[in-house]
């Protein structure tokens, strides 16, 4: 008998937990290129080219596709970590949504208060000297660990994925013959 509401259960916890990878794949692409490419290109910068660019990256950030992103990674993997209770690759799992809080936690705690710090009025170089270093050291540390947190989830996926074999269908050892090898002579 098949049972088709486990199927269905585990079909829609494979597709949350795929939905999870993919999202926080998003966020640690996102923050890796801004490790790799923008911090850098702005760090060229004059003072208030960086400072009225920061500013205009971080309110144009805020739309629907970066936010379903930053906050689906997050709901989605804890809700994965919890529908993979009993299964092959839970462990993978509660690493990755681990991670990702972590990282999601590092940007309320780190990115966003310096955000806000730099929206305000003040002299460029010195709201560039409060802001630069902290921010792009806390943006390494979300890309860290959103990137563990992708590979993580990642491997509770491929676990997870991983084909498992009745016991009934599993191959006998060969089993060992009586006496000595049987001899043929003529």
């Amino acid at each position: 008998m098949t049972d088709i509401n486990g199927e269905r259960r585990s079909r829609t916890a494979g597709g949350v937990l795929v939905a999870a990878t993919v999202a926080a794949g998003l966020m640690a692409g996102t923050f890796f290129v801004f490790a790799c490419a923008v911090m850098p290109a702005l760090a060229r910068s004059d003072d208030r080219v960086y400072v009225d660019v920061m500013r205009d990256v971080n309110e144009v950030i805020q739309n629907p596709v970066f936010l379903l992103a930053f906050m689906g990674a997050l709901v989605l993997a804890g809700l994965a970590g919890r529908q993979s209770r009993r299964t092959p690759g839970r462990w993978w799992i509660w690493a990755g949504a681990t991670a990702y809080a972590l990282a999601f936690l590092v940007t309320v705690v780190g990115n966003i208060p310096l955000n806000d710090a730099l929206a305000r009025p003040g002299d460029p170089a010195a709201l560039r000297e409060r802001f630069e270093d902290p921010w792009v050291a806390w943006n390494v540390v979300r890309a860290a660990l959103s990137t563990l947190a992708t590979a993580c989830l990642a491997a509770g996926l491929a676990t997870r994925s991983r084909p498992t074999r009745p016991a009934s269908s599993a191959p006998r050892p060969p089993t060992a013959s009586h006496g000595a090898p049987h001899r043929t002579s003529h």
